[in-house]
């Protein structure tokens, strides 16, 4: 069918110039532009079914522009730019159940050392307190406290047969940060 005889197209075309003009006023770029309206004709012509000869074309068009332009600001606003992959990297997220199994090993090791040097441990590891004031609950030195948590951690990493820290977790990135401020 030529141009002539498909009305649909001609209107299209006579609204060119003008929906450009627009789609730049809009986009403030005018390669952005170009796409914005290439999309828009792409939606006008596959909905072509919807329109009604006879009414208003370049209002139907401009719509379509319209729209179009705030739907894909509104997916920029939602996408990030990340074309080296560092934030993707960073949301990366590894199966939970390395960490619950190593809480568990460790849970099971810590059950194996002397109670005082469990205590001491979980004092200073898990409830934060200073080595003074650890040795201040326990009834005792200083040094003692401090000898007390070395021996401990080196007592689990023994029992847990740790080398290093890729023994925890997946890899290097991911090693349980809880056993690491214990052991």
């Amino acid at each position: 069918m030529s141009e002539a005889s498909d009305p649909f197209k001609r209107e299209l075309l006579s609204v060119l110039p003008n929906l450009r003009a627009f789609a730049v006023s809009l986009c403030g770029n005018s390669d952005r532009a170009d796409d914005l309206v290439q999309d828009a004709i792409l939606k006008a012509w596959g909905a072509q079914d919807r329109f009604e000869m006879g009414t208003n074309i370049k209002a139907w068009v401009f719509t379509i522009l319209r729209n179009e332009f705030y739907s894909q600001a509104r997916k920029k606003g939602r996408e990030v730019q990340d074309s080296d992959g560092l934030f993707t990297e960073r949301m990366a997220v590894h199966p939970g159940q390395y960490g619950s199994l190593d809480l568990k090993d460790f849970a099971k090791a810590l059950t194996q050392l002397p109670e005082d040097q469990r205590e001491a441990l979980l004092l200073v590891g898990a409830s934060g307190f200073a080595y003074e004031e650890v040795a201040e609950i326990c009834g005792c030195r200083v040094g003692t406290i401090k000898s007390r948590v070395s021996r401990a951690r080196s007592r689990l990493l023994e029992i847990m047969q740790i080398d290093g820290e890729m023994d925890f977790g997946p890899d290097k990135s991911s090693a349980s940060s809880t056993l690491r401020s214990f052991v």
